[in-house]
């Protein structure tokens, strides 16, 4: 019987190569070819393979150094390429101007220092050569950044070319740099804060910097009603007051009495705006617009004009200032008193308290509190700054707070409050609100006004305000520039402390405007503690440490300003600005010939 067999699993199927593939490979060649000849052929296939891939290498390197030069020139060190091309795309943030168009706030393209911790070799080291080129930076903070987790961390924000420069010399690994834009304040502390600043990002966070911001951000260039060269003036006679009283502290302001603009504005001590420390205690506080002072006797200014436009006094009235007033447990009396009846302009230059309180007696509370609302001393000021403080009233408009309020003291308020008001106060009556914006060829805050006195109450006052300080007689002679009719008061208050007034810590002010003969502009300093020197007698009282300073403000500005002089011994000029203190008081006696 035959053995059974397997059947064939016939001829193995060879795996085919795609179509081309044996060419490719050198596997096949011309029929009939001899083993020299497909030796040669094969040697030339190589040789053309050969350049084949050394030409697609050379492309591959050529594309990838271009992308490593790339990023190292144009740096993305914390985002996509995509949000590096929409901050190009983002306008450069605006300019602050001066009136004048000098640059307050500009941008300029910086770099920031970073560092990517992952390639630092040796963080010590690191941290030792940067410090030798950074020194403020502390090396145990550096140390603990070069070494922190992730793949960035900032060094330093904004640093100069030549920082730059030095630190990429040293060649140090995993330090690196990336393009900024950086604020720049050309003026530095001198206008500090009027600009304020912006952060890190270019955002800002106070002064204009802020309160423009959406203007800014998107690229508009503002123009302030700072006059640069004004600021100057004011800032250098103002310091230089706080520095002979060593005051504690001091505001200043220049305003233009037509329009509200406010060509200075003047807080010291001041900050440095690429210095971020020098904000600490009193230089970060603007005492100009965010500080409430009661401010003394420069509040009769506007006590005789509700009397005056009220029409419940008149210049010839008299008033009996020759013993204190009590009040229950309370006096009210002059601090160098005449002791005798007093008309309403010798009320004023003698800056009687008691003759004051007598004036106001003719009025009463209720015309007292409607004026000073109508004045703007009530409730805050429609300033742009967002460092601006509020009036502080008192708790209780009672008859003794009313009385008191007649001479200064019982409501405090910023001195551009003080100064806003003043500008009312002869410039025919009308109560511009105060702004930090340019009006007119950029159109910035329309001219706006409300009537707040009669204009004869206001010619009225010129003169009382000039004849304070032109008459011996007057507390504020010190402030008299020849030329200019200068017009002022002035003002002295205790501070408060605890349930009571501190005898030893006061607020020394004045408050003038000039010529009178056509008001332009007001002018007021105060000096927060000033001590008394020995040319001043042992007085720190307004008229002996503020008056002097405006008069030599208003010596200086005046010409920048192209306020022409005027001869005030003509007798037309006397006239115009002549106010009789007493009825026999005449224009010859008073301006008789030297």
């Amino acid at each position: 019987m035959k053995t059974p067999t397997r059947p064939s699993a016939g001829p193995r199927r060879q795996r085919r190569l795609p179509f081309g593939a044996k060419a490719w490979l050198g596997m096949t060649g011309p029929v009939g070819e001899t083993p020299h000849a497909r030796r040669e052929r094969l040697m030339a296939l190589f040789r053309w393979r050969l350049r084949l891939a050394t030409v697609l290498f050379a492309v591959c390197f050529v594309a990838v150094t271009g992308q490593l030069v790339a990023l190292m020139a144009f740096p993305v060190p914390h985002g996509t390429e995509a949000e590096a091309a929409a901050e190009a795309e983002a306008p450069v943030r605006g300019q602050l101007l001066d009136r004048n168009g000098h640059v307050l706030a500009t941008t300029a393209r910086a770099v920031d220092l970073y560092a990517d911790p992952l390639l630092v070799q040796d963080t010590e080291a690191t941290a030792d050569r940067i410090s030798e080129v950074l020194p403020h930076l502390d090396r145990s903070d550096l140390v603990e950044a070069l070494g922190g987790p992730g793949r960035f961390t900032y060094i330093e924000r904004g640093i100069t070319p030549r920082e730059q420069s030095r630190i990429n010399r040293l060649g140090l690994p995993g330090i690196d740099f990336t393009p900024i834009d950086r604020r720049l304040y050309p003026a530095g502390p001198l206008v500090a804060h009027v600009t304020g600043l912006t952060n890190s990002d270019g955002t800002g966070i106070r002064g204009m910097e802020l309160a423009l911001e959406d203007r800014l951000s998107a690229g508009e260039d503002v123009r302030l009603s700072i006059d640069l060269r004004v600021q100057g003036v004011v800032a250098d006679i103002v310091s230089a007051a706080m520095a002979e009283f060593s005051a504690i502290g001091a505001a200043a302001l220049v305003l233009d009495v037509g329009t509200g603009e406010v060509l200075s504005l003047v807080s010291l001590p001041d900050f440095h705006p690429y210095r971020r420390e020098s904000l600490a205690g009193e230089a970060g506080f603007n005492r100009a617009t965010l500080g409430a002072y009661e401010l003394g006797s420069t509040f009769k200014v506007f006590n005789t004009a509700i009397g005056l436009d009220t029409g419940t006094v008149r210049l010839t009235d008299r008033f009996d200032a020759s013993e204190p007033i009590r009040f229950g447990r309370h006096l009210i009396s002059d601090y160098r008193g005449e002791n005798r009846l007093l008309t309403v302009p010798e009320v004023f230059v003698h800056s009687s308290n008691i003759g004051s309180v007598r004036l106001y007696e003719r009025f009463g509370r209720e015309m007292q509190r409607r004026y000073f609302e109508r004045f703007g001393l009530l409730d805050p000021l429609p300033l742009e700054l967002p460092e601006s403080g509020s009036p502080q009233l008192p708790n209780n408009w009672g008859p003794l707070e009313a009385m008191t309020m007649a001479f200064g003291h019982g409501l405090s308020v910023t001195p551009t409050h003080l100064a806003t008001a003043m500008a009312a106060m002869v410039n025919g009556g009308v109560l511009h609100p105060p702004t930090l914006l340019a009006r007119g060829v950029d159109g910035e805050r329309p001219l706006v006004g409300t009537q707040v006195i009669a204009p004869g109450t206001s010619a009225t006052l010129r003169r009382l305000l000039y004849a304070n300080v032109a008459y011996p007689e007057g507390s504020g002679n010190s402030a008299f520039v020849p030329g200019y009719a200068v017009g002022g008061k002035t003002g002295t208050a205790e501070k408060p402390a605890g349930s009571g007034y501190s005898e030893d810590a006061r607020i020394s002010s004045f408050v003038a405007a000039f010529p009178m003969t056509d008001p332009r502009y007001a002018v007021f300093v105060m000096l927060d503690e000033p001590q008394a020197t020995r040319r001043t007698f042992g007085f720190a009282t307004g008229g002996w440490v503020a008056a002097p300073a405006v008069g030599r403000i208003i010596a200086r500005i005046g010409p920048m300003l192209g306020v022409p002089t005027m001869d005030e011994t003509r007798p037309e000029i006397r006239s115009a600005l002549f106010v009789p203190l007493t009825p026999e008081d005449t224009l010859l006696a008073r301006f008789a010939p030297q």
